[in-house]
């Protein structure tokens, strides 16, 4: 009787293990790193693409030597600029392994009948910080290191100093809206210059985003404007810790 039971049971965690294998599919891309993506370019490559998944004002900044730019919002409004022959290696890239954004244009190419994906899982920041080959636009600079907040740490100063500082979410209105940091202020980057100067510098300005690649840039814009008291902080991080997210837009 126990050896009839046993042997029940060992069916049911065999039958219920292959049930959560078969949820999880494979992703539809390959990923890889920097050097493998400079052999390929390297090689010249037939039918080789970067595409640069992240914003027009990122992309203007610096890029990946020869990549295009189809920034994820206007691919998932308008599939039809993904304008490739099917047999292409298309290979898409934004700001490093907490960006979403080069997963999610890959998947969305994926739909659309493309077979030979890549995913360059390290982003823009390692690229760059290993030499590799990129076009620097007229508002490039080198990189700085930025004040950086840790998640418990602003949680502790939103629940024990909320007034002492304001929290802003750089993220454009749509992102903002499916999720944020409880108590964050939506000044998308495209339009950081204008509408950030009513920010007020007696308090702690710390600026987020999904990865860290459109607050950094709103983080060196506060320096230009003579803001001193600013920090960064990372919206995945957030999410990561398990700490509260809001939605809807700002009031």
């Amino acid at each position: 009787m126990k050896r009839t039971l046993m042997m029940v049971m060992l069916t049911l965690l065999v039958t219920v293990g292959l049930a959560c294998g078969a949820d999880k599919q494979p992703e539809p891309f390959t990923v890889v790193g920097s050097e493998e993506l400079k052999a390929m370019i390297d090689r010249k490559e037939a039918g080789l693409e970067v595409i640069d998944a992240r914003t027009p004002e990122e992309y203007q900044e610096v890029h990946i030597k020869g990549a295009k730019n189809i920034p994820l919002p206007e691919l998932e409004k308008n599939p039809a600029v993904l304008a490739f022959p099917k047999d292409a290696k298309l290979v898409f890239y934004c700001n490093g392994f907490k960006c979403g954004k080069s997963p999610k244009a890959a998947r969305l190419a994926a739909t659309l009948g493309y077979r030979n994906l890549y995913v360059l899982s390290e982003g823009m920041p390692a690229w760059e910080e290993k030499g590799f080959a990129i076009y620097a636009g007229p508002d490039y600079e080198k990189k700085i290191d930025t004040t950086r907040i840790q998640p418990k740490e602003l949680q502790a100063m939103l629940t024990s100093a909320p007034d002492k500082l304001t929290l802003v979410d750089v993220r454009d209105q749509k992102e903002f809206a499916e999720g944020h940091i409880p108590g964050a202020v939506n000044i998308p980057v495209t339009s950081f210059a204008a509408r950030s100067a009513g920010l007020d510098k007696e308090k702690k300005i710390i600026v987020y985003c999904n990865s860290g690649g459109r607050s950094y840039n709103a983080y060196r814009k506060l320096q230009k404007m003579a803001y001193k008291n600013i920090a960064q902080t990372i919206f995945s991080d957030w999410e990561e810790a398990g700490l509260p997210v809001a939605k809807g837009t700002a009031p």
